[in-house]
């Protein structure tokens, strides 16, 4: 079929984050940011040189230029500009500016993310409990505005924040490791909010056309999902702090009316229970109230100029596994956590998530969607549901595009990753179109670790798409 598929301006890019691609975090003389002491003490595999990033980036933008990408997801890392409390990196904040221009040269618009999971380590492992934390943040906002504005007005300010506050405080797998906190959760969460807020409105103080968003991860349990979402869009919705709480019930009981349940068979009594264990950790009538006041209080009535979107596994109880369940690699797993090389793709997911993340007057981009495979000791692994990374893109994009289709204002879609990354602790999931060789030098091969051309079938979609050519995603 010929005509558009999707939106005239619609972009196509690759999402990164500094920590996993650039190297040279938390070793002698390097800037330490919030994994240093689970680096330095072995509990998790160091990052190291993690794919060489920060010293070739010229040879990973040509690899992004060469897929048809137009745009390149990043993150400029706290933690290198601003190694020390009171001084600023000068040579990191130049580098950093050539990596930007790198990117305009090669036609791929920034997408910059101010906090991709890291901080400095000088601001303390638990800095997201304190109450200071939101406005310290913004602060940042402002130093990167500043140094990088001239190169990119599209920012991300805080990367899955719920994300992030689970992974601290619930699950214990991001420093510094708590499990089962979920008072401490909740105030993270609240906390990260409201400096998304503060810096929302820092960055457009400073750069009035910007675009300023923050992508949570999507998940079925709407307290760790949509309600920072809601929060952020209940000015524009008209809705006063008094009616919030009642606005944000009507908001949860659409939430679950539209998005699906859980994918995994036997997993309907365990997300109820999840669902349930979110709404009573954070009760909608006193939810978030950091961010409540920071919303109420700030110069903008809309806090999101895009609504963003990540799309893995979305149903809580999906990540979850009974311990001993046979897992890639022909070994069983004791953790009670699923393997990110087991999680279930569920591309028809993606369009339902996609219409509810739609509000009115924003376009939505897809900022991180990919499927991981695993490599042990240099063993590359196939998956146990056999999928393959080039199936996976063809279906997600079909998704995407029936999304369109009915309607849903999608304008981006960015897939994780470029190339085989440092996955939070650990080398061995493998999210890249592109593999690396860790014992051969970081070498970049042709193909994505499972030895398939994901990034020719990447760049195959992005050319047939532009064309309005359908039949590629068939």
């Amino acid at each position: 079929m010929e005509g558009w598929v999707l939106p005239r301006d619609f972009r196509f890019g690759v999402a990164t984050a500094g920590f996993q691609i650039e190297g040279g975090y938390n070793g002698p003389g390097e800037p330490k940011n919030n994994w240093y002491r689970w680096e330095s003490t072995g509990r998790v595999e160091p990052s190291g040189a993690a794919i060489g990033f920060w010293d070739r980036y010229g040879d990973h933008l040509d690899l992004v230029a060469g897929l048809g990408c137009d745009s390149f997801r990043l993150s400029i890392e706290w933690a290198r500009v601003e190694p020390e409390e009171g001084h600023t990196d000068e040579a990191a904040i130049s580098r950093y500016r050539d990596i930007l221009g790198a990117c305009l040269e090669r036609g791929l618009t920034p997408l910059v993310t101010l906090h991709h999971f890291t901080h400095p380590w000088w601001l303390g492992e638990d800095l997201w409990l304190r109450p200071d934390a939101p406005e310290r943040f913004s602060r940042w906002a402002g130093v990167a505005v500043e140094a990088f504005g001239d190169r990119c007005d599209s920012w991300v300010t805080i990367n899955e924040a719920n994300v992030l506050a689970i992974q601290t405080y619930l699950m214990g797998t991001f420093p510094p490791g708590r499990v089962g906190a979920l008072s401490k959760m909740a105030t993270a969460l609240d906390h990260l909010v409201a400096a998304h807020v503060l810096a929302y409105d820092a960055i457009h103080a400073r750069q009035p056309g910007a675009t300023v968003a923050t992508n949570n991860f999507s998940l079925s349990v709407y307290e760790l999902d949509r309600l920072p979402l809601d929060l952020l869009t209940a000015r524009a919705h008209g809705r006063p702090a008094a009616e919030l709480p009642g606005w944000l019930a009507e908001r949860r009981a659409e939430h679950y009316r539209n998005v699906p349940g859980p994918a995994l068979p036997g997993r309907r009594r365990l997300e109820w229970v999840l669902r349930a264990a979110a709404a009573a950790a954070l009760p909608l009538e006193r939810a978030l109230p950091a961010a409540t006041a920071a919303v109420f209080n700030a110069a903008s009535d809309r806090l999101i100029d895009v609504a963003q979107v990540d799309y893995y596994v979305p149903a809580a109880a999906d990540h979850f596994a009974l311990p001993g369940q046979r897992t890639a690699g022909g070994r069983r797993s004791w953790s009670p956590g699923r393997q990110l090389w087991d999680d279930r793709p569920d591309p028809a997911g993606l369009t339902r998530y996609l219409e509810a993340a739609t509000a009115p007057g924003l376009e939505v981009w897809v900022v991180e969607n990919g499927m991981c495979n695993r490599v042990r000791r240099g063993r590359p692994y196939p998956r146990l549901d056999r999928w393959t990374r080039d199936r996976y893109i063809r279906e997600n994009l079909a998704a995407v595009v029936d999304a369109v289709d009915r309607g849903v204002p999608v304008t981006g879609y960015w897939h994780w990753t470029l190339a085989d990354n440092y996955e939070w602790g650990s080398y061995e999931p493998r999210f890249g179109l592109f593999g690396v060789d860790r014992a051969g030098g970081l070498v970049i091969g042709a193909t994505d670790a499972m030895g398939v051309d994901a990034a020719g079938a990447y760049r195959a979609a992005i050319a047939g798409l532009r064309a309005g050519d359908r039949s590629v995603l068939g």
